[in-house]
C-alpha cells in the first residue's frame, strides 16, 4: 500500500515542476513512511511520485517509480496484486526479464507492456490504483480496481494534469483554488458522500471504480469502464439449468464457500505482519476462522468497544472467536473525550466529508493494530451488500413487493398517507419516501445510506443554484460524467446506474438491482473510502476478501430467492460458513459496527457541533435555511426526535469547510 502522485504538462512551453511533485508526494507520507521516490521524464513533460509502505518484496530494488526494461515506461502503484506470481510466470515465458525477486509492481509494468491496458486489467486479482507513463505513445494511463478499494483523484489547470492518491496531494499546489462544488454538496446531503467522479472540491475529480483513464500528451482524455458488478460473469446458465431447487441452492453454498476460502488465503499474501479486525459477527468471525486455516501462527485480531456506551459493544462475541481460534487478541475502548480529541484529525484525513461515524472507532482500532506492529489488516466490508445483511434492505424489499402488486391509484393513496405519517412520526420516513418514489414511477432504492430526502432538501436549501463545475465539460467528453447528475435531483445519480443496468440485464430481481447500485456508489465512495483513508492515516493496509472479484461475480449470478429465504437476511452466507464458525455466532442478532453518536451529540460534543454548524459561513454561501438547520439540532439535543444522522452530516460539512476552504481550525477540536 502506498501513495502515488504525478504531473503531465501539456502546455506549449514549460515543464512539470519537480519541486511541486515532491510536495505532492510529501503530503502522502502517511501512506508510505518506508520510502519515497520522484521521477521526471527527460523532456520534463511528465513526472511521477511515490511513497512506499513496504509489504511485498521489501528490497530497495522494488522501490518506485519503477521502469520497464528499456526505460520507455514508468509506473507508480498503490495496492496489491494477489495473483502476481502466476502472471510473472506467464511474462517470463514470454521473454520478459525481471530485476526484482517478487515485486507485483514489476508484474504490472511488464504486463502493460505485453498485453496493453485492455489485456492487463482483466487478468488482475487485487486492489489497485496505478499510473503508467508510456513514453513511446506519449500517454499517461490511470486505473482504479474493479470495486474501488483504492482511490485516485485528478485535476486539470494551467495546462497541466495532476493526480494523487488523496486530495491533499493535489492541494499541495497552492495555485489550485479551494472552492465548494455545489452539486457535489447537494448529492452528499443525500448519500453521505459524493458520487464519482465528483468531489466536494470544485475542479477536483475522482476516477470511478473499474475505470481507466488515458491522457494524451496534448491533454485529451478518454475513459473506459472495463468491469461491472453485474450478472453474467460468475455462473454458466447451463451449469444450473437442470438442477432442482435444492441442488441449485447447494451449488450456490459450495461456490460461495470455495471462493471465500480462496479469497481469504490469497489476501494473506504478505512479507510483513498481518491481522484482522474482529467484531464477533459473521463476516469478521468467518474471516478469522479461515485465516487460521492458512497459517501455523496465531492470527492477530483487533477489536474496539466503548467505555461510555457498553450496550453497543460486541467484545464478548469477539473474545469467544479469539479464544476458539487461539488468536493473539487486542482490544481498545473509546469514549466521548477520545472522539473529541480525534475529530480535527478526522476531517484532515478524509479530505472530503464522509459522514459515516464508523470512521471514529475505525481510527482507534487501526491505531491499535499499527502500534502492535501490524502493517496489513483484513476487514469484512462487502459481505452485507452481497448477501442482504441490512435490515433496511429487508424493509425495502418488503415495500417494493407490496407496492408493485398494487394499482397506481392505490400507490398514490398510500404515498399520500405515508407522507402524513412521516410528518408525525420519524420512523415512517422510509415508508413514506419509498411509497412516494414508486407512486411517481421512480426507482425506490437509491442507497443503503440516505440522510436527507429530496423533499427535505427542497426546504433545507434556500435559493440553491448549481453552476457547472470547473472542468466538467472535459470530464463529460472523456466519458466519466453523466450530465444528468449535475441536476439538483439525487434521483438522477441512482438512475444513472440503473438505467444501463436494466437495459443490459432486463428482468432482474430487485435485490440484484439494489446490490448493483451499492457497488456503484455506497461501497466504493463511502464504505471503502472510509477504510482506505482511516487505515492509511495509520500507515496500515486494509484488505477486503469478501470483495474479491471472483466471489462478487459468482454472487451477482445468484437470485434474490436464494440469498433471502423466509425473511432471513444473509441466509446463503450463513449456510456457506456453517461449520466454519459456531452456530450461535451465525444466528445471533446483527448489531453492526457502530458508534454512540446520537448520545454524544446530546452531550458536550453536541454543543460544540452546534456552534460549529451555526457559525459556519457555508450556510449563507450555499443557501441553507438557518432556521431549519437550527431546528434539526435543537430537536435532537432536546430529545424530541433522533436527527443524529442529519446533524452529523451537517457537522462534517461545516468542519470540512472550516478546515479546507476557510483554512482555519475547528472549534470542536479546541
Amino acid at each position: 500500500m502506498c501513495g502515488i502522485a504525478g504531473i503531465l504538462s501539456y502546455r506549449a512551453a514549460g515543464a512539470a515542476d519537480r519541486g511541486l511533485l515532491t510536495r505532492m508526494t510529501g503530503a502522502l507520507a502517511h501512506r508510505g513512511p518506508d520510502g519515497e521516490g520522484v521521477w521526471m521524464s527527460p523532456d520534463g513533460s511528465a513526472g511521477l511520485g511515490h511513497r512506499r509502505l513496504t509489504i511485498i518484496d521489501l528490497s530497495e530494488i522494488a522501490n518506485q517509480p519503477m521502469p520497464n526494461q528499456d526505460g520507455s515506461m514508468f509506473i507508480v502503484f498503490n495496492g496489491e496484486i494477489y495473483n502476481h506470481v502466476a502472471l510473472r510466470a506467464e511474462l517470463v515465458a514470454a521473454g520478459y526479464k525481471f530485476r526484482t525477486d517478487h515485486s507485483d509492481t514489476e508484474v504490472l509494468i511488464h504486463g502493460y507492456e505485453h498485453w496493453g491496458i485492455d489485456g492487463l486489467l482483466p487478468r488482475l486479482q487485487g486492489m489497485f490504483a496505478f499510473a503508467i507513463w508510456d513514453h513511446r505513445k506519449r500517454r499517461l494511463t490511470l486505473a482504479r480496481d474493479r470495486v474501488g478499494i483504492k482511490p485516485i483523484y485528478f485535476t486539470r489547470h494551467d495546462g497541466e494534469f495532476h493526480f494523487a492518491s488523496e486530495i491533499k496531494g493535489l492541494l499541495a499546489d497552492t495555485r489550485l483554488p479551494r472552492r465548494v462544488c455545489p452539486i457535489a454538496l447537494y448529492h452528499y446531503l443525500t448519500y453521505l458522500t459524493t458520487p464519482a467522479p465528483l468531489t466536494m472540491f470544485d475542479g477536483i475529480y475522482k476516477l470511478p471504480c473499474s475505470t481507466y483513464l488515458e491522457i494524451e500528451a496534448d491533454g485529451t482524455m478518454r475513459s473506459q469502464l472495463y468491469w461491472d458488478a453485474a450478472p453474467g460473469r460468475g455462473i454458466e446458465p447451463e451449469r444450473v439449468a437442470r438442477l432442482s431447487e435444492s441442488e441449485r441452492f447447494d451449488y450456490y453454498v459450495d461456490g460461495v464457500r470455495e471462493r471465500l476460502e480462496k479469497a481469504v488465503e490469497s489476501h494473506m499474501m504478505s512479507d510483513v505482519p498481518y491481522g484482522a479486525f474482529l467484531s464477533g459477527g459473521i463476516d469478521s468471525s468467518a474471516n478469522v476462522a479461515l485465516m487460521d486455516r492458512f497459517t501455523d501462527k496465531p492470527v492477530n485480531t483487533f477489536t474496539v468497544g466503548f467505555s461510555d456506551h457498553k450496550h453497543l459493544n460486541e467484545l464478548d462475541h469477539a473474545r469467544r472467536i479469539a479464544t476458539l481460534f487461539k488468536t493473539n487478541h487486542h482490544e481498545v475502548l473509546v469514549n466521548e473525550a477520545d472522539m473529541i480529541g480525534y475529530v480535527a484529525d478526522l476531517v484532515h484525513q478524509q479530505d472530503e466529508p464522509l459522514a459515516d461515524w464508523v470512521c471514529i472507532p475505525l481510527h482507534f482500532v487501526s491505531e491499535l493494530a499499527r502500534k502492535a506492529g501490524i502493517k496489513v489488516i483484513q476487514v469484512g466490508e462487502g459481505s452485507d451488500e452481497q448477501f442482504c445483511g441490512y435490515r433496511s434492505y429487508m424493509a425495502q424489499l418488503t415495500l417494493h413487493r407490496v407496492m408493485s402488486a398494487l394499482p397506481q391509484a392505490v400507490q398514490r393513496g398510500m404515498a399520500w398517507g405515508g407522507g402524513i405519517l412521516a410528518r408525525s412520526q420519524d420512523r415512517f420516513g422510509l415508508y413514506a419516501e419509498v411509497t412516494q418514489r414508486m407512486a411517481m414511477g421512480r426507482e425506490p432504492f437509491w442507497s443503503g445510506s440516505i440522510a436527507f430526502w429530496e423533499s427535505q432538501k427542497r426546504d433545507l436549501l434556500n435559493g440553491f443554484t448549481v453552476p457547472m463545475p470547473t472542468g466538467a465539460e472535459d470530464v463529460i467528453r472523456a466519458g466519466m460524467l453523466d450530465p444528468a447528475i449535475l441536476k439538483p435531483d439525487s434521483f438522477e445519480v441512482a438512475h444513472s446506474y440503473l438505467a444501463p443496468f436494466d437495459r443490459d440485464h432486463p428482468g432482474r430481481d430487485q435485490l440484484t438491482r439494489m446490490i448493483h447500485n451499492e457497488f456503484k456508489l455506497r461501497l466504493p465512495e463511502l464504505l471503502l473510502m472510509r477504510v482506505d483513508k482511516i487505515t492509511m492515516a495509520s500507515s496500515l493496509e486494509a484488505r477486503v476478501p469478501f470483495l474479491d472479484h471472483a466471489l462478487v461475480e459468482f454472487t451477482m449470478d445468484i437470485p434474490q430467492g436464494a440469498k433471502v429465504k423466509s425473511g432471513d437476511p444473509k441466509h446463503l452466507l450463513k449456510r456457506a460458513v456453517a461449520g466454519i464458525i459456531p452456530d450461535d455466532i451465525i444466528n445471533r442478532k446483527k448489531m453492526g459496527f457502530a458508534a454512540p453518536m446520537a448520545d454524544w451529540l446530546r452531550g458536550g460534543f453536541g454543543a460544540q457541533a452546534e456552534r460549529q454548524i451555526l457559525s459556519s459561513p457555508m450556510l449563507a454561501e450555499i443557501g441553507f435555511d438557518r432556521a431549519i438547520v437550527a431546528g434539526l439540532i435543537s430537536d435532537h439535543r432536546s430529545g424530541r426526535r433522533d436527527t443524529s444522522l442529519s446533524v452529523w452530516v451537517l457537522y462534517n460539512l461545516a468542519a470540512w469547510h472550516a478546515h479546507w476552504i476557510e483554512g482555519r481550525g475547528m472549534e470542536a477540536a479546541a
